[in-house]
Parts: structure tokens; sequence; C-alpha cells
């Protein structure tokens, strides 16, 4: 292990954490608006709606990240839509997020009981009201398991970002490996930044799992 060529590679490593975290928090902020609200939509059972977001799920959770950002990053130009390769990571990494996201809240707001709902409108509070009081808090504390779980997923999802000629971690690694074949070095950074990234992550979520547990909610 060669700690000076480490140290010269330590500044391009830190830019590519930068933009794999930027782009990775952006597509996960995207993706659960969009997960909540198919959520939403399927546990309201909005006609017509109800169809095409699980049509959009199925397409989502069955086909690969790199198949879809292909499609974004070199199909949408031939029909006109232009975005350039940042736009097209954040765009993919929220198609496939939201499916993800919309399945986790769904299973949460399915795993409250009706009556919860029928006591809170005896009390006078309509549906907004008793989903926004009632309902969703409990589903979110629920859901908080499979929430971190796909949180921690799409973060990783990143490393594909490389095939759209994004200067991520996984870009930075292969570029630099290609170059001066300082293979160990490279991946050691890759690895102890990945880790820097997703390893606080993971704690967060696990503190705040056993918070909920302690408050009563969740299993």
């Amino acid at each position: 292990m060669d700690w000076n060529v480490i140290a010269q590679y330590l500044p391009l490593y830190k830019k590519a954490a930068w933009l794999t975290l930027r782009l990775g928090l952006a597509g996960i902020v995207i993706a659960i608006v969009v997960g909540l609200v198919c959520a939403l939509v399927q546990y309201y059972k909005v006609p017509v709606l109800r169809r095409i977001v699980g049509a959009y799920i199925e397409l989502s959770r069955n086909t690969p990240l790199l198949v879809q950002l292909f499609f974004i990053y070199y199909g949408l130009p031939k029909i006109g839509i232009k975005t350039n390769a940042e736009i097209c990571g954040i765009a993919g990494l929220a198609f496939l997020g939201g499916s993800y996201m919309a399945e986790a809240f769904r299973s949460g707001l399915e795993s409250i009981e009706p009556i919860q709902t029928e006591s809170a409108m005896s009390l006078g509070m309509d549906h907004a009201q008793t989903m926004r009081y009632i309902i969703l808090p409990q589903a979110m504390s629920i859901s908080v398991p499979a929430f971190v779980a796909n949180v921690i997923f799409l973060l990783k999802e990143t490393s594909v970002f490389s095939a759209i000629s994004l200067m991520d971690l996984m870009f930075t690694a292969k570029d630099l490996i290609g170059l001066y074949y300082k293979t160990t070095e490279c991946l050691f950074l890759l690895v102890v930044f990945y880790l820097l990234i997703l390893l606080p992550v993971s704690l967060l979520g696990s503190w705040l799992e056993s918070r909920l547990r302690y408050a009563g909610f969740g299993a």
C-alpha cells in the first residue's frame, strides 16, 4: 500500500464523493415524494391511477437502474428531450427509488387497523385529519426499517452513474486504475469513501428503529 499515492488521489475522491452524495440525496428526496404519493393512491384505491401506479412499480422494480439510465440518457434525446448527465442520474435514481419507497410506505399504511380510522371519524375528524394525525405517523414509524434499507440501497446504486460519464466514486476509481494501475490504493479509497457515506446512514437508521421500538411503534 503506497500512502503517498493515496494522499495524491484523495482530493479526487473527495470531489467524486461529494458528487455521489449530492446526486444520491437529490434522487432519494424525489423518490420519497414519488413513493408517498404512489402509496396513497394505492391505499385509497384511486380508480385508473391505481393501475397506472401498479404498472409503474412493476416496470421500475423489474428493470435494472443501468437500463433505465441508458434509456433516459441515450433514448430521450432521440425524441427531443435533452438533459445533462447529472439530471439523468437523479431522474433514474428517483424513478427506481420511487417504486421501492411506494411499497415500503404502502405496507406501513395497510398495517394500521381500520378501527383506528373509524374511531377518528367518530370523533369528528375528516379524512385529511385522520391521515395526518392518526394513520400517517404510525405508518411512517412502521415503515422505517424498509425506508432505511431503501435509502442505503439507492446510495449504493449510484455506483452505476459512471456508465453515463458522471465523475462519481466508481468512475474515479476505474479511471485512475486504468491510467496508473494503482489498483490496491484506488480500491482502498473507494471502499473507505463508500463506508463514510453509508455507515452513518446505517447507524442512524438502527438508532431510529430502536428509539421507535422503545416508544412503542413498530415490531
